[in-house]
């Protein structure tokens, strides 16, 4: 299974802290980052977080972001302007 979901991570330092803190809390997923354009304000300008694993639960992950102050959605069509 592979869950994508965007942030509002925009540098790699930032990127790398919260994906140590996330596999010290999910050893079993393959997470990571991709750091995208930000010319437009989230969440049209976004950071990709890749997850996958056989069992993924976007909502714990989610909150926890939200928790240290990272904005996050799971990744949808989007039309931005």
């Amino acid at each position: 299974m592979v869950e994508v979901l965007i942030t509002n991570v925009k540098s790699e330092t930032l990127s790398n802290e919260i994906l140590n803190l996330l596999k010290l809390k999910h050893p079993l997923l393959k997470i990571n980052f991709d750091l995208e354009d930000f010319n437009k304000p989230y969440p049209c300008g976004h950071s990709v977080l890749r997850i996958e694993g056989d069992f993924i639960d976007t909502n714990l992950i989610t909150k926890f972001l939200q928790g240290i102050g990272v904005e996050c959605d799971l990744l949808e069509e989007r039309t931005c302007v």
